[in-house]
């Protein structure tokens, strides 16, 4: 076990090195604490499977990480569910916040729903799998929306318009554009009975190992007397349970807090998920 602790430490040690450059034998050991000896043999090792990879000959000799390790992402990345990845956490994002949540994936410029978790409580809204959400009215469509560079943002508003779904949905784009800013700072996005009277949604987007926005997760509820405060709270569970689920998919710039607090500049707005009672 030791042995594959240290290899795997070798490895992480590779990975610090920058792009067309390799660490010596000596700078390797040295960063993972273990003998010059110990680290060439496990760099040999590591270099027969094709993990390790190295060029130049004798004290010029530079290791780096291996092709065989992009093969092997390439594999891990396609065994990989958003779905199966997401469905325990949403289990406990709902148990935390007493909400139904869903997952949703971008397609077509609507966030499509793919799983979902129901409250055990005798209210049930009517969230519906396969569900598509406007991306302008929706929490988890205005959080994918907030996700685009804006030249693709503003083309994708120009194709689906801002119709208006109750009088307090946001049809105006500069209003609109303005709104997707403070998403991005704050994390998450808040639909305050903008797709549904009555009926809030808050959702934050999730990356994968390469930084790209793969899906968005959400809460809905019955807006009733819930005070400003309580919004910002569930905002910041849903973004770091968001989060949670983009380290699992290998996403390493997610904070790493725990539910529930917070991980960023604090919302002040509601800015956020579908709501509707077929939607989040």
């Amino acid at each position: 076990m030791k042995t594959v602790a240290r290899a795997a430490e070798l490895l992480e040690v590779l990975a610090t090195g920058g792009p067309g450059t390799g660490l010596s034998v000596t700078e390797v050991a040295q960063r993972a604490g273990v003998s010059k000896s110990a680290a060439f043999g496990l760099l040999q090792t590591l270099r027969h499977y094709g993990l390790v990879a190295d060029e130049g000959e004798g004290m010029n000799r530079r290791y780096r990480l291996g092709m065989a390790l992009a093969r092997l992402g390439d594999r891990a990345q396609a065994q990989v569910s958003l779905r199966d990845v997401a469905r325990p956490l949403l289990l406990d994002l709902t148990a935390a916040t007493g909400m139904a949540s869903r997952v949703a994936v971008p397609q077509d410029g609507q966030a499509v729903i793919i799983d979902q978790v129901d409250t055990r409580s005798g209210l049930r809204l009517d969230l519906r799998m396969g569900a598509r959400e406007l991306p302008h009215c929706t929490g988890i469509g205005k959080a994918l929306l907030a996700a685009l560079p804006e030249p693709q943002a503003r083309a994708l508003v120009a194709r689906t318009g801002l119709p208006r779904r109750t009088s307090r949905t946001i049809t105006d784009e500069a209003t609109l554009f303005a709104h997707l800013a403070d998403i991005r700072a704050t994390g998450y996005a808040l639909d305050d009975e903008e797709d549904a009277d009555g009926i809030f949604c808050i959702g934050s987007v999730v990356r994968d190992h390469r930084g790209a926005c793969v899906g968005a997760i959400s809460i809905t509820g019955l807006k009733l007397d819930l005070p400003g405060w309580r919004f910002r709270e569930l905002g910041l569970q849903v973004r770091d349970f968001a989060d949670r689920i983009s380290r699992s998919l290998g996403y390493e710039d997610a904070p790493a807090t725990a539910p529930g607090t917070a991980a960023g500049t604090p919302a002040a707005a509601p800015a956020g998920s579908g709501g509707r009672t077929a939607g989040a």
